[in-house]
């Protein structure tokens, strides 16, 4: 093996191979180390495995919106390399984008293999060296630099610049199992514990299970904390056998693992949000005036998903059976009310095997944002998820990775220094 090179990228997730590409591209020589055998194992699955790779929002201002307190520290890259840039770059490689619901961008094909292929011959271009199956065990600190870093088999590989994209601890099947933060802390970098941060979760009502597999383009999902509202949001939602996920559930699901530290979580779903309780109910009323000598049970599929029908009665107290003119008017309010304003007792998280972001990682005060660099070590640096940012879900963690993976290998110099 080699052992000298200009960069030495720790990492093969999406971030690691955009640094990795961007710097082989301006002529340094560049080496990839993945423990896994293939690369981006992660990303293939974003998306459902059809790779939700940005979100279409063109103004920075407004695109850094999502990222809450940390946007101050983005908008310097992101103007290097943003939203427009990402689509540039992937448009020249012919891999052409759609764009769906809530700004989301897919590739056409539907398939994150696209998006991988394309940073594939992006770093193959380059002439980037790629050595998988080679774990790290640790940073090699010297003199104030990174020196290099040690294989598990003993070997060191030395370069001028280091580049950790080693990711956060959700899907650890993939490998991203949390070493990185280690190194960085043994060498004195200041990590914040990493902790599931777009996850779904659990509920206690059992009847959920009956629900599961059902989704909404658009729900509403309130968080009641002691009995107190605290926030609602709307987006699509997806029951599962034991709790709640997709884009609205993983977005709000950080909040409201906060407020489960201190207390009782009730969370409502308005599964008709742009309706009004009266005009459900009104809808409902119709319905039973039309059909009122039949069984309750076989009404209401104008409104409710076949699936939906038996739950919501169990949980409106009514009898399947019985016909639709003996409903009393408690009843109905009772079957709006499930419509409107389901609740359910928050039971936890699950945990961030499960989730598709971790918050935590590298405390952001301790990089220079306009090269991704450390600001401990001049030679290091530090992109994707090892960074301690927050973020919805809706392509901004996949923009993440593209800005500051971009921004790292254009910022590491080209001068060729002895080793």
């Amino acid at each position: 093996m080699e052992t000298v090179y200009d960069v030495v990228v720790i990492g093969g997730g999406p971030a690691g191979m955009m640094a990795a590409g961007r710097a082989s591209e301006r002529g340094l020589r560049v080496a990839l180390f993945e423990k896994n055998y293939s690369l981006g194992k992660k990303l293939l699955l974003t998306g459902g495995g059809r790779c939700n790779l940005t979100n279409a929002q063109f103004d920075p201002h407004l695109f850094l919106q999502a990222f809450g307190v940390s946007r101050k520290f983005l908008y310097s890259p992101l103007l290097k390399f943003g939203v427009r840039e990402t689509l540039h770059f992937f448009h020249t490689y012919k891999m052409f984008t759609k764009i769906e619901a809530e700004n989301r961008v897919f590739p056409k094909s539907d398939s994150a293999q696209s998006v991988l292929d394309v940073l594939r011959e992006y770093m193959k271009r380059g002439g980037v060296r790629i050595f998988f199956g080679q774990s790290i065990s640790g940073l090699e600190v010297g003199k104030g630099k990174i020196q290099g870093v040690r294989l598990t088999n003993g070997d060191s590989v030395k370069a001028s610049s280091f580049v950790l994209a080693t990711g956060g601890k959700s899907h650890p099947e993939t490998g991203s199992t949390g070493e990185g933060f280690q190194w960085l802390s043994d060498s004195g970098h200041t990590i914040v514990e990493p902790r599931a941060s777009l996850v779904p979760f659990r509920v206690c009502e059992l009847w959920i299970r009956k629900l599961a597999g059902i989704s909404f383009s658009e729900a509403k999902l309130t968080v009641f904390h002691k009995e107190k509202k605290m926030i609602s949001k709307k987006g699509k939602l997806l029951f599962t056998h034991f709790g709640l996920s997709g884009p609205l559930a993983l977005n709000m699901s950080k909040y409201i693992g906060d407020l489960l530290g201190n207390g009782q979580v009730i969370v409502s779903v308005d599964t008709m949000p742009q309706k009004t309780f009266l005009e459900v109910d009104e809808m409902v009323q119709e319905i039973f005036e039309k059909q009122k000598n039949k069984k309750i049970k076989n009404t209401l599929s104008e409104i409710l998903a076949p699936l939906m029908i038996p739950p919501f009665l169990e949980i409106s107290h009514i009898d399947p059976e019985k016909p639709v003119h003996s409903i009393t008017r408690e009843e109905r309010k009772n079957l709006v009310g499930c419509i409107k304003d389901l609740r359910m007792t928050v039971k936890g998280l699950l945990d961030e095997k499960k989730a598709i972001v971790t918050s935590g990682g590298v405390d952001l005060r301790e990089i220079d944002f306009g090269k991704m660099r450390s600001r401990l070590y001049e030679n290091l640096y530090l992109v994707g998820d090892v960074l301690n940012i927050d973020r919805p879900s809706g392509g901004y963690s996949l923009q993440l990775c593209w800005t500051t993976g971009f921004v790292a290998g254009d910022s590491i110099p080209l001068v060729k220094k002895d080793i």
